[in-house]
């Protein structure tokens, strides 16, 4: 259900991108990065794929505890029945997005969603892909009171688009509106990394839980907000967007010398380091303000990633739209080439020789693999497709050829 929603989404989503893009460029109002848009895109299009296999885990769990351990059976044909499962995982949300700030080893996964220093429609799409393996915890209260499993899927993704359209810095205030919902306001200020924001205003869809728990803070006039993470990324690869913090983390726990600290590692918060790991391996202190991550690349080579990260979205559309039909083996051979691909096409954008001979590789690699992979996989491909596709590829590889020719010369392949 999910993945259906986004594959008939995402168009919607680019439009209001677009739009927000002109808007911003017109007004002179907030920003948009080729590279940073498309890393945030990448990487909601990874954890959508990574969702196709581990969101059997979660809603697993979910089915599990409400057909063995539920409480009561709620009527999924009452509305207050949908209000208050709605209400209800608002509640629970804002408790996992806190301890998600509040507790390392959930700060890792969440952290992909605050590492862009941008902030715009984008971002909001930049998830992350581990989640999935502790996220579903937070959510088995509402499966014990008895919430039916197709209605805890619906709020759940009620509570998830709602969320779009708080990332833009296009809508400025909403008066009593921002009082009582999550709002553009509101969100800024939690994903802003200065001193008296960070950390603050976790609501999904109302913003009262934060202003019961005390978590509330307005966003000011006098302090424009600071965006991106207090350990920043520096990349554009989607797969070290997601493993960044829990390589750093894994790197202190082998570190102290102290088994308890070991532990402690993933369970203090964000920033603390164990006493000796912290003498040996000293970080700089966190200053405002933060250069924005921005490696030059030559622009006949970022044409060329954008051209290829519009192809892989448009393998990934496909891979959704037919993944039902698949045997595992051959969806997990899917997910693994649409994976490798837009690890490939993040570190070209960094204008890495690497990845340049990477490329190649895959482009080679692909023009192999067309005439054979849809029959494997059992799918038809009609023939001219065939070859197409390899002279696709060959173009593919000419123009990467001339376009990776203009890298400094360190940097070319």
């Amino acid at each position: 259900m999910y993945e259906k929603v986004m594959l008939w989404a995402t168009p919607a989503f680019i439009v209001l991108m677009l739009a927000e893009c002109l808007v911003a460029r017109l007004r002179r109002v907030g920003e948009y990065r080729l590279a940073d848009a498309v890393t945030s895109v990448g990487l909601g299009a990874l954890s959508t794929y990574v969702g196709v296999f581990a969101r059997l885990l979660s809603f697993g769990a979910y089915l599990f505890v409400y057909r063995h351990a539920r409480l009561t059976t709620l009527d999924a044909g009452a509305w207050w029945v949908w209000v208050a499962a709605l209400v209800g995982y608002d509640f629970l949300y804002y408790w996992y997005h806190r301890l998600g700030h509040e507790v390392n080893l959930l700060w890792a996964a969440h952290v992909v969603h605050h590492q862009s220093e941008d902030y715009n429609l984008s971002t909001a799409l930049r998830q992350t892909s581990s989640s999935y393996l502790l996220s579903w915890l937070f959510y088995l209260p509402l499966a014990l009171a008895g919430v039916p499993p197709e209605l805890f899927l619906t709020v759940s993704l009620v509570d998830l688009l709602y969320q779009f359209w708080i990332h833009t810095e296009q809508i400025r205030t909403l008066g009593a509106f921002d009082r009582i919902f999550a709002s553009p306001s509101n969100h800024r200020v939690h994903h802003a990394v200065n001193d008296l924001y960070v950390d603050r205003n976790y609501g999904g869809i109302l913003i009262l839980w934060d202003r019961l728990f005390g978590t509330f803070q307005p966003e000011l006039a006098s302090v424009p907000c600071v965006y991106g993470t207090r350990d920043p990324l520096r990349s554009w690869n989607p797969l070290w967007a997601n493993l960044h913090t829990y390589a750093a983390l894994g790197r202190d726990a082998v570190g102290t010398r102290t088994w308890a600290d070991k532990l402690r590692v993933f369970l203090r918060r964000p920033g603390w380091r164990p006493a000796d790991v912290a003498a040996r391996f000293p970080k700089p202190g966190f200053r405002l303000p933060l250069a924005k991550y921005a490696p030059p690349l030559p622009r006949a080579l970022g044409l060329y990633c954008l051209a290829q990260f519009v192809a892989v979205l448009a393998f990934g559309s496909h891979f959704l739209a037919v993944e039902p039909a698949l045997g595992r083996p051959a969806a997990l051979g899917y997910f693994a080439a649409l994976a490798a691909s837009l690890w490939v096409i993040g570190g070209l954008a960094e204008g890495r020789a690497g990845f340049a001979r990477l490329e190649a590789l895959r482009l080679a690699l692909l023009a192999g693999l067309a005439a054979g992979a849809g029959a494997s996989a059992g799918i038809a491909v009609p023939p001219p497709i065939v070859p197409l596709a390899v002279a696709g590829c060959a173009m593919m590889a000419a123009w990467l050829f001339l376009a990776a020719r203009s890298l400094p010369a360190a940097a070319a392949p």
